[in-house]
């Protein structure tokens, strides 16, 4: 019989992956993990292909038992983190018994916290994906006592002497706290707001409450488009600043539309989304103006600091006779 991962407190938790890559086409959002980066690495560091279903906690408690011993990790914003009610570290792998229930609580500074469970689990799949959609109403649901189906198991490993986990792999750990600093480029109507434009990057903006992974509304000093005519819909990337009639930006996120009629004032970088993934209601972001070449850079420097941590991990499991899923 396959082991189960059974939910005991489901908090705020889906199921999802990096999302719906190249589906954009064809009208359906991106939609998938908030926090690229935070997903990627809870993945990778229990050896799973970075694309694997795995759990993204919002805000809430959550607690889980799986009924086999499993190896986990923990990543995202800082919580506290207890396996069998002993506490357990973040962006590290974690081994777990049969029967003891990993437990996060007290999410803080951010938002956003990654569950990945080695071997990943099973999940429904849409276009390639099994990240929720809620305008097409697709997605698993977690409920007090939902079993999901973990397609393997691994012995808990630990130093047989001290106890203390045979892991030390120092993943590129980012900064998730306030203040916020998200970095853009320069977005296609950036010259229909004059000097205002410069309004984006003087003051900081607030999030509110409506603000969820379709967009994060956010007030403040506003600026303001001195050109006239009507913009006609057109496809509009993750990322984008709106600027729409009123006193807010709206900044899309993964579950945006794939079209709107707003003036895009700039675009937030890859990295930069996977910050404003973290950011809280209420609190206060600042941005950064970046060129194409250095947000590029940045991109780039976290996908090398990934592929390394890949290797460290492919040689820490092999010493450790760990299973790994096939194809990673």
């Amino acid at each position: 019989m396959a082991e189960t991962l059974t939910v005991r407190t489901p908090g705020l938790t889906t199921v999802q992956d990096l999302g719906r890559v190249g589906r954009s086409r064809y009208g359906l959002p991106a939609n998938g993990a908030c926090d690229q980066h935070s997903a990627r690495l809870a993945n990778v560091l229990c050896g799973n292909d970075e694309r694997a279903p795995l759990l993204e906690l919002t805000a809430l408690d959550f607690a889980c038992t799986p009924s086999g011993d499993v190896l986990v990790a923990v990543t995202g914003a800082p919580a506290d983190v207890t396996v069998g009610g002993v506490p357990a570290p973040q962006w590290q792998p974690v081994p777990v018994r049969a029967g003891e229930t990993i437990r996060v609580r007290n999410i803080r500074a951010g938002l956003r916290v990654y569950l990945a469970v080695l071997g990943s689990f099973d999940a429904e799949y849409l276009q390639g994906s099994c990240a929720p959609d809620t305008v097409l109403g697709f997605g698993t649901t977690l409920t007090a006592g939902t079993e999901l189906v973990l397609h393997t198991t691994c012995l808990p490993l630990v130093h047989p002497f001290s106890g203390i986990p045979l892991f030390r792999l120092h993943p590129p750990v980012p900064r998730i706290s306030p203040p916020w600093t998200i970095d853009v480029t320069d977005g296609p109507d950036r010259a229909d707001f004059g000097d205002t434009a410069a309004r984006l990057y003087t003051a900081p903006f607030t999030v509110t409450p409506r603000s969820n992974h379709i967009g994060l509304r956010l007030e403040g000093r506003v600026p303001r488009r001195v050109t006239h005519g009507e913009i006609l819909s057109r496809g509009v990337p993750v990322g984008a600043v709106e600027v729409p009639a009123g006193d807010e930006l709206l900044v899309l996120h993964r579950g945006r539309g794939v079209t709107a009629g707003y003036p895009v004032l700039a675009v937030v970088t890859a990295t930069g989304l996977d910050a404003l993934g973290q950011v809280r209601p209420g609190q206060s972001v600042r941005f950064r103006h970046r060129t194409l070449d250095q947000a590029v850079t940045a991109h780039r420097a976290q996908r090398n600091a990934v592929e390394a941590l890949k290797e460290r991990v492919r040689t820490a499991f092999d010493t450790l006779h760990i299973p790994v899923p096939a194809g990673n």
